[in-house]
């Protein structure tokens, strides 16, 4: 009986250890995307950038973030080391219901916005664009699980393409934690 049990117990051993991998997580820079415009975007670009991703929406409560997105932007993206991107999104109460050329129009003429504004899609539900799957699965950024709660919900990425952590939409862009990330404090 002895004899059975321990080739047994190997051989599932060795199937169980078949099946597991070692493969790091996707960071950041695996993804590409379309900007609002309709060009290929390819986040590798953003190496040694820290990067703040948004989803953003025109007709929303938080809609006026993007003034104080564009603020941060403005006074940390300056030396190149920080950028955000904007992610228009309509799962949320209909609130972006424009057409790429309506939202762009928008966010320049109400909040002049410089940073990368990105295609609409969806950041949540069956068709969740896969940067956004990424974003919210501990299972694929390596640190922790989240839900899209609501329009403007800010996730961080550091200089490395690694994922850092999340703010909800209720937190502004200048909020202490984003802020001391930026800056590097703990």
């Amino acid at each position: 009986m002895k004899k059975i049990l321990i080739p047994g117990v190997l051989m599932i051993s060795i199937i169980v250890m078949s099946f597991q991998t070692d493969t790091p997580p996707k960071n950041l820079f695996d993804f590409k995307a379309k900007t609002l415009d309709g060009v290929d975007f390819d986040f590798s670009t953003l190496k040694g950038k820290k990067v703040l991703i948004v989803n953003t929406a025109s007709e929303c409560g938080f809609t006026p973030q993007y003034k104080d997105l564009e603020a941060l932007y403005e006074k940390y993206g300056k030396d190149g080391k920080f950028t955000i991107l904007g992610f228009p999104c309509n799962q949320f109460g209909g609130q972006e219901p424009g057409s790429s050329t309506e939202i762009k129009t928008f966010c320049t003429k109400n909040y002049g916005v410089t940073f990368q504004m990105m295609a609409k899609i969806d950041v949540k539900g069956d068709a969740q664009d896969p940067i956004y799957k990424w974003l919210c699965n501990k299972s694929e950024n390596g640190v922790e699980s989240s839900d899209v709660k609501w329009n403007f919900q800010k996730y961080m990425i550091d200089e490395n393409g690694h994922y850092v952590g999340h703010v909800l939409s209720i937190e502004k862009p200048f909020c202490d934690k984003i802020v001391n990330w930026i800056e590097g404090k703990k």
